[in-house]
């Protein structure tokens, strides 16, 4: 392996644009993030769950009014 060729390995400072801050390593003093676990609607729970239909869904459902129209003609 080639020496001097990987950056340095220090502790950096995470802040979150909550106003949270966490130490981890990394390669830069400091990084900014918009969301983080204690802010996130993924780790808080407060996520919506939305019931989106595709498109195999939507071809269906047109398949099925349309093979009623052909019945009743």
């Amino acid at each position: 392996m080639k020496k001097k060729i990987h950056p340095q390995y220090i502790l950096t400072k995470v802040k979150c644009a909550c106003g949270a801050e966490y130490e981890i390593y990394g390669t830069k003093k400091e990084i900014f993030v918009e969301t983080c676990r204690s802010c996130s609607p993924l780790f808080t729970g407060k996520e919506e769950t939305k019931v989106i239909i595709g498109r195999v869904e939507k071809f269906l459902k047109r398949q099925a009014k349309t093979k009623e129209k052909r019945k009743t003609e």
